[in-house]
């Protein structure tokens, strides 16, 4: 299997091509590129020095993969961006380097950005994530794997998004949103678990009901946030579930976003 480079393409000898690879008209490479096998760009990207892109990626038209990064403090020092396998990148998208010196920005494998998602430096993506149109992310930005990210949302420097979580359209993210949970609004708040996601993932109903008692000791009692932890370290620490928000809440450094009041709401079925 051999590479297919469009001859209009801009595309540096030095670059590591895996077989397979497609460069579509227009595009340009830069010298210090690994890209992998069967990973498609299509026309206009332009993938700057210190990228790797993964195997069977597909980079759509515009899209700028590894510029340098849109912060201050950055002085020119030698930061990489990673891009795991099965990447899709749509129109526009725009993937910064880090900033500070040998430093990554990550994204992980089977991660779909829809059209003009910006990536700024120093975040890292985990791995089967969705992040829709227009959605931008700050800098060190931690979202883990499989969470959903409505689109023309906003994402505040710093702030870390739990496993399994479901974002909102438009929604204005300051604070840490804990793993398994939906949360939508301007500023962030949580609404419940993230019932239909966990289902589709294959969380059975004794899970997701754990889950569930599992927050209402954090947002649903007399307890702080601190002692509704450790009740939950007391009832449910042997649990993966709890392990998970446990760990995460270890690792918060912007605090748990508030979980919405709605009057006469009943709580829903797991």
């Amino acid at each position: 299997m051999s590479m297919n480079i469009h001859p209009t393409a801009v595309v540096s000898k030095k670059a590591e091509l895996a077989d397979g690879v497609i460069i579509g008209p227009y595009c340009i490479v830069d010298d210090k590129v690994k890209i992998g096998e069967g990973t498609e760009l299509k026309p206009f990207v332009h993938v700057c020095d210190y990228t790797a892109v993964g195997r069977n990626c597909i980079i759509m038209e515009h899209a700028n993969i590894g510029a340098a990064p849109q912060d201050l403090s950055y002085k020119g020092e030698v930061s990489y961006v990673v891009i795991g396998d099965r990447v899709t990148c749509r129109e526009f998208v725009t993937v910064n380097r880090a900033a500070g010196e040998g430093s990554s920005t990550v994204i992980g494998s089977d991660v779909l950005l829809m059209e003009s998602v910006h990536v700024a430096h120093n975040v890292v993506i985990g791995n089967n994530i969705t992040i829709a149109n227009k959605t931008g992310i700050a800098g060190h930005v931690h979202i883990d794997d499989f969470a959903v990210i409505g689109g023309m949302s906003g994402f505040h420097q710093f702030v870390h998004i739990g496993k399994y979580c479901m974002i909102g359209a438009m929604s204005r993210v300051v604070q840490d949103i804990p793993p398994f949970c939906l949360a939508s609004g301007d500023p962030i708040k949580i609404y419940d678990i993230n019932k239909i996601g966990l289902r589709r993932r294959g969380f059975e109903e004794n899970q997701r009901t754990a889950i569930r008692r599992m927050y209402k000791l954090i947002y649903g009692s007399h307890l702080t946030v601190r002692e509704g932890l450790a009740e939950i370290e007391k009832q449910y620490g042997e649990t993966a579930e709890a392990k998970e928000i446990l760990d995460f809440a270890a690792n918060a450094t912007r605090g748990f976003a508030q979980r919405i009041k709605l009057a006469g709401r009943k709580e829903a079925q797991s």
